[in-house]
C-alpha cells in the first residue's frame, strides 16, 4: 500500500491490513486475479469492509467529499 494512503488511514485512527503482493508467496496470482477483475496495475487496491473500493485515487476523491470516514465506521474499522 502506498505510504500517502497507508498514512490517511493511520491519521483517521485505522490500522489496515496490508498485504505487499510483490513480498508475499502467491502476491503474482493474487495480482492476476485482480486483473481479471480490471484492478491491473492500479495498486494499492482498496478494500474496505470486503468490499474492493480501488486504487489511491479513488481513496483520496472519498476522502476529499467526505465519504471515507462513514465507509470506514460502517466497516467497523473506525470508531468514532
Amino acid at each position: 500500500m502506498c505510504h500517502t494512503i497507508k498514512t490517511l488511514f493511520f491519521d483517521f485512527g485505522v490500522n489496515p491490513t496490508v498485504y505487499e503482493l510483490d513480498q508475499i508467496p502467491g502476491g503474482r496470482e493474487i495480482e492476476q486475479a485482480l486483473a481479471r477483475h480490471g484492478v491491473a496495475g492500479d495498486f494499492p487496491v482498496v478494500f474496505i469492509g470486503g468490499n474492493l473500493v480501488g486504487g489511491a485515487n479513488e481513496i483520496m476523491t472519498l476522502h476529499l467529499n467526505g465519504s471515507l470516514s462513514g465507509m470506514l465506521k460502517r466497516a467497523g474499522a473506525l470508531w468514532l
